[in-house]
């Protein structure tokens, strides 16, 4: 029970002190389910987001649903998910009731380029980390930039982008391990 309401109330912190959505969430991610909590390791987390990214639903719920089913099956996959959607629930929920009093207030909207700004800074922050772990060789930097260029230049869903790119790394390394088995019987 105790490992459940920590699912909760360490994903409810994500869920309430992160804004931006799902992207802006992976640093506060990183710092709580991998170097605090220790609850999956910076690949897991990783292959939790691609996994998200391609399958229905927010990826922040995705993602936590993921951890909490890893810690504790499904109360843990229940509990880790309410925790991150609950404060989103409350804080539209306040929001909504009085943002159409504000919504044209210089002010607000100031403060919402402010907002956006620190996201953008974050979701590259976050970016260059991931980059650093999963860019580790020629094949995943030529992965990495055909990618990236059609994500700018195409409308292709990112679902096969991910799928590709995994596909892609199947080939790579079951090609090297190939390779390596045959210099090692030689």
């Amino acid at each position: 029970m105790k490992t459940l309401f920590k699912l909760f109330v360490t994903f409810a912190r994500i869920g309430g002190f992160t804004f931006g959505g799902g992207y802006a969430m992976l640093p506060m991610l990183q710092k709580e389910v991998v170097e605090k909590q220790k609850w999956a390791t910076q690949e897991e987390l990783m292959d939790y987001y691609a996994i998200g990214q391609c399958t229905p639903g927010v990826i922040a719920v995705n993602t936590a649903t993921f951890v909490g089913t890893k810690i504790k099956g499904i109360p843990g996959a229940i509990s880790a998910t309410l925790g991150v959607i609950t404060p989103s629930i409350v804080i539209v929920g306040i929001i909504a009731a009085f943002i159409s009093n504000f919504q044209d207030l210089e002010v607000v909207q100031w403060a919402f380029a402010g907002i956006r700004a620190a996201v953008v800074a974050l979701i590259l922050s976050s970016i260059i980390k991931l980059a650093k772990k999963s860019v580790v060789d020629i094949a995943t930097l030529i992965l990495f930039i055909v990618i990236t260029l059609l994500s700018f230049f195409t409308d292709f869903s990112p679902v096969i982008f991910v799928i590709s790119a995994g596909i892609c790394g199947l080939v790579i390394n079951l090609s090297k391990a190939k390779m390596s088995k045959e210099e090692n019987n030689k």
